[in-house]
């Protein structure tokens, strides 16, 4: 599976484009939400998603029919940012499932950067 290609179809919210890395029966699992989709109901939801989206990948691990895939996703003014990390599972070399974690970048909480540890990644 071509995940460069995958990743910039799920944020260019191409739905027709999207279906074909998927099974049909495949699941997807966003945990941060506590919600389960079918395909259908991931492809609507993601393309449905308000606005346009840009993003880089930070990271890909592959292990045997896994791909673990560590996301920045960010509209063209870059107003908001997110990370997500995904568990793709593949079954011959089709998504079958897919669990998904999704966090609002932000700044440390008050209370750690009162302590004056740890520097800024980026």
């Amino acid at each position: 599976m071509d995940i460069d290609r995958f990743f910039k179809t799920v944020l260019s919210q191409n739905a027709e484009e999207l279906r074909k890395y998927f099974h049909e029966n495949a699941t997807i699992k966003w945990y941060c939400t506590n919600e389960l989709f079918t395909l259908d109901e991931y492809i609507r939801a993601n393309c449905e998603y308000p606005g346009n989206w840009n993003g880089e990948i930070e990271r890909i691990k592959e292990i045997e029919n896994t791909i673990i895939l560590a996301c920045r996703v960010f509209p063209p003014d870059n107003s908001e940012s997110f990370h997500v990390v995904s568990f793709i599972h593949l079954k011959e070399n089709l998504i079958i499932d897919m669990d998904e974690y999704w966090s609002d970048d932000g700044l440390a909480p008050e209370w750690r950067r009162k302590m004056k540890i740890g520097k800024r990644i980026r």
